[in-house]
């Protein structure tokens, strides 16, 4: 078959076809952002002349080695920071049927990943669901989230949210190009998983995004994942005194390496849970936390939420860097929260949680703190003026001797229908009753994106319907309700 090509606003593009699938890799969507442009908004790429190639994928955003990107398929990166600003389409065909399109935000704690890893191909969901698949990279870490405005001046203004807005670029390009790759730019979905679910919170409370989507997907998100300009201007400074940088000059041409190293070390700073590079609110580009600015009105498009169960159990059964785990910990990180209700709430969890040891419970209380709790939130926060669905995934690995159980990014093979690439045996196993879930989780996510409703009753206060994702696929009221309520006063 001859290879196609599509026209964008800035050149043409050569793809290729796999499986029926028309796939156009790794086109630039703004200007490289090095030297003046680094550290500060995406700016609009430069037109070609002739046929670009876009049958490879290029260079991923600078970061050091992920070993969770390897459980996902991932090669070893080549990384350019000057041609890092790329997408990548997954289309049935380029005509003008006007599809509905999903455009995904790939996680990584806002330090590590990219759109080209095996596992987000999109080609199952432009096959099953006749949608348009979209992945992105955009800068990270110190590159995309280093907030500068009080340091070097107004000229830095949005650096501590330039790869946020490399995301608003790239939803830019959707609207002005998709059209050409057969989808239609006003039936976007924006979906993300862990850092990309912050992401795609933070677009429905950012108000340059407004009005680029029409759908979103939170996965392992909320809207509440975002630093004051005072911490972040304390990062920044730790990341430029450890890069022994004191000028604009020194900044531009900083060696990437030098700056992944001091990045390491403000990340090493912040401690296991707590994200050191991520949005800010920095009274311009985002003026304030996300899920407020939901609650105020913005983002009001249907909204689909969830988490897995035991998500932090990724990290502590396999010792991501979360050290010593002990009854002292639990307090430290329960006082954080409650203050002086700390030994209350630690009682009621321990009911709730009966035999389980430290690890396991400070696991269960983290888990609800990073990520069930801010999903609630942001969805309580917009449930009066959009529709608004919830999901519990609960299905357990047995991998691990099972005790990663209902793990952070589990479902990502799941809704992707991609149980069967390479290597993701590793993380869900081999047994039948997988592709079963597959197919539920998978189709609901085509349904959403076509339908804006993903086939079960919406979630309110009240009853708090949740879809749960198990051997056995149900719509559950408010589960781990107890759990919920112990977190109704701490914001």
């Amino acid at each position: 078959m001859t290879e196609p090509i599509a026209t964008t606003t800035s050149g043409a593009v050569r793809g290729l076809v796999r499986d029926g699938v028309h796939v156009f890799r790794s086109i630039p969507y703004a200007a490289p952002p090095v030297g003046s442009r680094r550290f500060r908004p995406p700016q609009p790429v430069e037109p070609w002349g002739d046929v670009r190639d876009a049958t490879h994928f290029g260079p991923v955003a600078p970061q050091n080695p992920s070993m969770l990107e390897t459980m996902m398929g991932a090669a070893e990166p080549v990384m350019d920071e000057a041609e890092c600003l790329t997408l990548t389409v997954f289309t049935p065909a380029l005509d003008d049927a006007k599809r509905p399109v999903l455009f995904w935000i790939h996680g990584g704690a806002f330090v590590i990943g990219t759109g080209s890893t095996p596992i987000y191909d999109g080609s199952r969901f432009a096959q099953h669901g006749d949608v348009v698949v979209v992945s992105i990279n955009y800068r990270l870490g110190a590159f995309g989230f280093l907030h500068l405005d009080e340091i070097f001046g107004e000229e830095f203004a949005g650096s501590g949210n330039a790869g946020i807005l490399d995301q608003v670029c790239a939803l830019e390009w959707v609207r002005d190009n998709i059209a050409a790759f057969g989808g239609d730019p006003d039936h976007v979905t924006i979906f993300g998983e862990s850092a990309g679910g912050m992401s795609v919170g933070t677009l429905l409370g950012l108000p340059a995004a407004q009005g680029l989507f029409a759908g979103a997907i939170v996965q392992s998100g909320g809207g509440s994942f975002c630093a004051t300009a005072d911490t972040a201007t304390e990062v920044a400074r730790s990341v430029l005194a450890e890069s022994g940088i004191d000028t604009v000059a020194e900044l531009e041409s900083a060696p990437v390496d030098a700056l992944l190293a001091a990045q390491t070390k403000a990340l090493a700073a912040r401690g296991s849970t707590e994200l050191a590079f991520l949005p800010v609110v920095d009274g311009s580009v985002l003026p304030k936390r996300p899920v407020d600015a939901v609650a105020d009105g913005l983002g009001a498009v249907p909204t689909l939420i969830g988490t897995t169960k035991d998500e932090m159990t990724l990290f502590t059964v396999l010792d991501l860097g979360l050290g010593e785990l002990d009854g002292d910990a639990v307090n430290r990180a329960l006082a954080s929260s409650f203050g002086d209700r700390g030994p209350a709430v630690l009682a009621s969890y321990r009911e709730l949680y009966p035999g389980v040891d430290d690890r396991d419970l400070l696991a269960a209380i983290a888990t609800d703190r990073v990520f069930r709790v801010p999903a609630i939130r942001l969805a309580e926060a917009g449930v009066d003026r959009r529709p608004t669905y919830m999901y519990l995934f609960t299905w357990e690995t047995p991998v691990f001797d099972g005790k990663l159980k209902s793990c952070h990014a589990l479902e990502l093979p799941f809704m992707w229908d991609a149980i069967d690439r390479p290597g993701l045996s590793m993380l869900t196993g081999d047994g039948d009753d997988r592709q079963p879930l597959a197919d539920a989780m998978h189709a609901a996510w085509i349904a959403f994106a076509r339908t804006g409703d993903p086939g079960w009753p919406v979630y309110d206060t009240e009853r708090r319907a949740t879809r749960r994702f198990d051997t056995a696929v149900e719509t559950i009221d408010d589960p781990m309700g107890a759990q919920r309520e112990l977190w109704a006063a701490v914001d």
